[in-house]
């Protein structure tokens, strides 16, 4: 089955695929949704007005960028094993980068279960970016995502603007936010193609760098550890587009702690891990995950003057236990 994901990846042609979508550009059926910093999809419906819109600000700036670069002599690479250049572009796939595979599973398998985004419910602040699903009945539907500051949206109780009157009037809408027009993320087919690789790894948490870093300190921990699972997870799918624990596992030592050490510890911490019959610690969720990591990582302390439990956030060594 791998090995058919394989060829039916590498079977994509993007200027061919280019090609057939000039041919249906106008006529394109689009869907929009956003997606705030903890990956979660809401809809967004758009007026009839914007609709011509659309397809100038998503679509056909990344055509002539592909058919400008067909005659240049584009070079498509794998973002794994490539940098970035002039005259490349980059792609991973949606199993690769796990954060836009969970978005659109939500889009793709999770519809019903999608909310309608509304800004007294949600907040625009908290959203990180737009997603617009095309869809034509002789093309394979795709994806055109762009990094937004939601931070810096606009409502009615921060706002005003300035009327067609010329008057400083009360701001009309619940929220307001401008749409990036430079090319950003496409997604079509299997694959993922950085046409702005930095925003590309801001907006999905993603640096294979990174995670390599993080994929080999998994196998220690596995290699030390009796870890137990729900049916279907593990640790490295538990790992997986959280950038923070990543982060963490960067510079982590798997120390000569012992699992008896760990759960004693973590008893003793009051920590929320649970054990097995067999002594194997219990990871269910991502939040175990990070307690787990930071036993490892000696995140945790207890006061000798208060008595007080800590989780360290920052560690800086005194001088004295440097020399």
């Amino acid at each position: 089955m791998e090995e058919q994901t394989k060829k039916a990846d590498e079977s994509f042609d993007i200027f061919a695929w280019a090609n057939q979508l000039s041919r249906i550009k106008n006529d394109l059926d689009a869907e929009f949704f956003v997606v705030n910093k903890k990956y979660t999809v809401y809809q967004l419906p758009i007026a009839a007005e914007l609709k011509p819109q659309i397809a100038p600000v998503f679509v056909l700036e990344i055509l002539n960028e592909v058919e400008k670069g067909a005659g240049l002599g584009l070079e498509i690479r794998e973002y794994e094993k490539s940098e970035e250049e002039p005259g490349v572009l980059l792609y991973s796939t949606r199993k690769r980068v796990s954060n836009a595979g969970n978005i659109l599973d939500q889009i793709e398998n999770s519809r019903n279960s999608i909310e309608t985004f509304n800004e007294y419910d949600h907040e625009f602040k908290t959203i990180k970016m737009i997603v617009a699903k095309f869809s034509h009945k002789d093309i394979k539907p795709f994806y055109v995502a762009k990094q937004v500051n939601g931070a810096g949206s606009l409502n009615e109780r921060s706002a005003w603007e300035i009327g067609s009157s010329g008057k400083l009037e009360e701001f009309k809408a619940t929220a307001a936010f401008k749409i990036p027009t430079d090319n950003q993320v496409l997604i079509a087919d299997d694959r993922i193609f950085a046409f702005a690789p930095k925003k590309f790894s801001a907006m999905f948490g993603y640096s294979y760098k990174q995670q390599a870093i993080a994929d080999k300190k998994i196998e220690q921990i596995l290699a030390k550890y009796q870890l137990n699972f729900p049916e279907g997870q593990d640790l490295n799918t538990l790992v997986a587009g959280r950038a923070k624990t990543i982060a963490k596992l960067q510079n982590l030592e798997v120390s000569a702690k012992t699992q008896e050490d760990l759960t004693n510890y973590s008893e003793e911490m009051a920590l929320d891990l649970m054990t097995a019959d067999d002594g194997a610690i219990i990871i269910m969720d991502g939040h175990d995950v990070d307690t787990f990591v930071g036993l490892l990582n000696d995140d945790y302390m207890t006061s000798d003057l208060t008595g007080l439990k800590y989780e360290i956030k920052a560690k800086k060594l005194l001088g004295g236990d440097n020399e």
